[in-house]
């Protein structure tokens, strides 16, 4: 029997788990180990994939990855964590948490005398993907971060001084599941700890899931690196009338415990001074082995002490812990076998002591290893925590997630979603807040337009101030309140954890384009902005897949879009506004659609990489949280505003008053402009819109999408003049044109930093060839139906 023959509802116990190299392993990191009781939550509702409760959290994987996990069905009583004995909570009680510098009792010092006061002190902030790091790496620092809900936010490594210590450093890494090289982030943090050497770990651990957080604390401690351990969400296990025995779990793994809550901000500074003692006195665990002489007669414990003698040479040589390089050794990690660069001989010594240890343990050596762990952990769990029933958060979840999940609600409900939010941003909230920004906007214009003609300015200069910059960039600031809005929605999605559940619902559905359910969320960020969303791509496991994602992603329509969208639609489609802009994305979505079963059949040929998950409890925004991004990304569309569009609409004033002789020019058709953009116009006459001003307002959009209706501001000098120049076909095949053609060069270089300058050549190229036969079939239809 396996996994995938059970019923919703349905515990079983895991016999074997089959597969081979990083997917099994990065399955057993999970805690998906032989031995351990899962339940069948759910089935996403076109049936695949599969979510499994194991170690108090929800995990999603593929059907054809269950049918490899061999099962029995449980017992009818399901297992109980037996709680703290008498004595137990007794002395924890009576027990105080430990002072600063009271380490010896459980921390090896590493030096007797203290780091020197001048000598910067460098934290790793490590742990789990929706553990928290995020929000504690804001309190730490109180850098300006965005903090989602989502696996593998924090793509990029992040860096800041504690506040009030200038000299130090923390650094914001990936977050992980396990130091297991399964994906870029899990190398990036496994490299950056061995080879940079941080003064201490942060590792921020979920003790509202503490059974699978604390597997990566188990390999951090073997890097025997200094090392606090922040206990997160505390509040929400309290308040669920759980608990942890602080000081007992101290004394059993050897380093600090810090209970804290990020998001409240409680016990933060309790933390740093931990923090900063640990690293000032190079406090190391007082703990590396984890392996049980009594545990199935002690075949892990002999094959690691047999081997920890045999390559302590090569692992000093390497620079490679080593009690981490023999567990690794053993789980026969590649990347680490290689570093310590074994002699045949050895390779085959040690060989014969983890078939010897397999052959006892009745286990395979991945398994062993994630078995051993797993087995303290849950031996650390029953001494020292009181675990709730079940959590408010997990039911509350869950009955949310009967509609937002539900077999014949989900895909309605996604959709019904983003036509709302698509309905508010366009036509209510955004379309409200835009209007009275103009109409500010246009005050400010006229009274600076009469002072300027009441002081007789110069009429060139005159004319750059009011036909230059405040109609240009003006136009351009009106779009703000849009922008926000649309980010503030997104936002939501993120935070509250929902887009995790759009990843598992569409999984299928992507799968048959040749990409897996992790791939919409780039997409999804992507309608945001290109640049997140191609950096987003960085947590998907497979280089196929990340490829089609990053090329995929620029066909979702960005915000930066959204001033050209508004501009047409209020011009040549009044009131049309909300049918008009779903039109647009909708097109986006089914032509990156087209061009991924181009690829699948052509240069990504195979299987999306599969599809295995954590769904992360619903929580609320933080309301801070959301105001940080909002504020992020209205201080970047001003920034940009005022910079790149301010810039671009005074050259284009320029080219447009002067001729090559630099005389004022009393018709902007016999300036430079006209004469450089009349060169490429031709190239767009058959669809529609071959005017110079058109062109070079294009062109101007490479630079920044929104350049577009501040070049077509200055050059038309007003609406009317546009109109009477097209017609609502051309408007219709001009706006599928900018939909679709090249992502503007902040895109283009994230695009090149991912793949390379050959594949961001051939996604500029390419979208603005697809735009071009997109646009003319739009035209052909148009003209086909009766539509001029």
């Amino acid at each position: 029997m396996t996994l995938k023959d059970l019923e919703i509802g349905q515990k079983a116990i895991i016999k074997t788990v089959g597969g081979s190299g990083a997917l099994r392993q990065h399955f057993l990191d999970m805690g998906v180990i032989p031995g351990i009781e899962v339940e069948v939550e759910k089935y996403a509702p076109m049936g695949d994939p599969m979510e499994l409760q194991l170690h108090g959290y929800a995990l999603t994987l593929r059907l054809a990855d269950a049918e490899q996990i061999e099962v029995e069905l449980a017992p009818g009583e399901a297992t109980v964590t037996k709680p703290l004995s008498r004595e137990a909570k007794r002395e924890a009680k009576m027990t105080i948490h430990p002072r600063i510098g009271e380490s010896e009792a459980f921390q090896v010092r590493g030096e007797k005398e203290p780091l020197p006061d001048n000598e910067k002190l460098t934290f790793a902030l490590a742990g789990n993907q929706n553990c928290g790091k995020t929000t504690l790496f804001n309190q730490l620092t109180g850098a300006n971060q965005h903090v989602g809900n989502f696996p593998g936010v924090t793509v990029d490594r992040k860096t800041g001084s504690i506040k009030g210590y200038p000299n130090t450093l923390v650094t914001d890494l990936p977050g992980i599941y396990s130091l297991s090289p399964y994906s870029k982030e899990e190398i990036v943090s496994r490299e950056f700890i061995i080879s940079e050497k941080p003064t201490c770990i942060i590792n921020i651990v979920d003790a509202t899931n503490i059974e699978r957080n604390l597997f990566l604390t188990m390999q951090l401690m073997e890097l025997d690196v200094p090392m606090v351990l922040a206990l997160n969400m505390m509040d929400e296990l309290t308040g669920n009338k759980g608990t942890v025995y602080i000081n007992e779990m101290e004394t059993r793994l050897g380093i600090p415990v810090v209970p804290i809550s990020a998001v409240k901000g409680e016990g933060i500074q309790e933390l740093v001074t931990h923090a900063l003692h640990v690293a000032k006195y190079r406090e190391r665990p007082g703990r590396l082995d984890f392996c049980d002489q009594k545990d199935h007669g002690g075949a892990v414990h002999r094959a690691l002490h047999g081997i920890m003698p045999l390559i302590e040479d090569h692992a000093v040589a390497a620079g490679i812990p080593l009690r981490f390089a023999a567990t690794k050794v053993v789980e026969g990690d590649q990347m680490v076998i290689g570093q310590l660069a074994l002699s045949e001989n050895e390779e085959e010594m040690l060989e014969h002591i983890v078939v010897q240890m397999e052959t006892e343990r009745g286990l395979d050596r991945q398994a062993a290893i994630a078995d051993m762990r797993f087995t303290f952990i849950t031996e650390l769990v029953r001494e020292t925590v009181v675990k709730p029933k079940e959590s408010k958060e997990h039911v509350r979840s869950r009955r949310v997630d009967k509609l937002l999940t539900g077999k014949y609600t989900a895909i309605p409900m996604f959709v019904l979603i983003m036509a709302t939010i698509f309905f508010l941003t366009f036509n209510v909230i955004g379309a409200f807040l835009q209007g009275l920004l103009e109409e500010g906007i246009g005050i400010l214009t006229d009274a600076v337009d009469g002072l300027l003609s009441t002081w007789h300015v110069n009429e060139v200069l005159h004319s750059l101030l009011i036909d230059g910059i405040f109609n240009g960039v003006g136009t351009v600031l009106s779009f703000i309140p849009i922008i926000v809005t649309l980010f503030f929605f997104l936002s939501l999605l993120e935070d509250t954890g929902y887009m995790a559940r759009v990843a598992f619902v569409m999984d299928k559905l992507l799968r048959k384009i040749g990409l897996s359910g992790r791939s919409v969320v780039p997409m999804l960020i992507g309608f945001g902005c290109t640049v997140p969303g191609v950096m987003a791509s960085r947590t998907l496991p497979s280089e196929r897949d990340r490829k089609m994602t990053i090329i995929l992603t620029p066909f979702m329509s960005c915000t930066a879009k959204l001033p050209i969208y508004g501009f047409f639609t209020a011009a040549f489609f009044p009131g049309k506004g909300g049918l008009v802009m779903v039109g647009l994305y909708f097109t986006g979505i089914v032509v990156a659609v087209l061009v991924a079963l181009f690829f699948k059949k052509t240069f990504f040929k195979g299987d999306a990489v599969p599809f295995v998950m954590e769904l992360p409890n619903y929580r609320l925004p933080g309301v801070k949280n959301v105001a940080q991004l909002l504020w992020e990304k209205a201080k970047d569309f001003l920034q940009r505003a005022f910079t790149v569009i301010f810039i671009a609409t005074i050259v284009i004033w320029f080219l447009q008053t002067f001729n090559f002789r630099m005389d004022v020019v009393s018709d902007s058709k016999d300036s430079m402009l006209a004469m450089v953009a009349g060169v490429i116009a031709p190239l767009f006459t058959p669809l529609g819109f071959g005017d110079w001003r058109i062109s070079t307002s294009l062109i101007a959009g490479f630079m920044a999408k929104e350049s577009v209706v501040s070049t077509l501001s200055v050059l038309f000098g007003s609406v009317k003049n546009l109109t009477e120049l097209l017609t609502p076909l051309s408007a219709m095949s001009l706006l599928v044109f900018c939909l679709l053609y090249t992502p503007c060069v902040a895109a283009v270089a994230s695009i090149k930093r991912e793949l390379g300058s050959k594949w961001a050549v051939i996604v500029v190229v390419g979208e603005c060839a697809i735009a071009w036969v997109c646009a003319f079939l739009v035209r052909l239809i148009g003209l086909a139906l009766g539509f001029v």
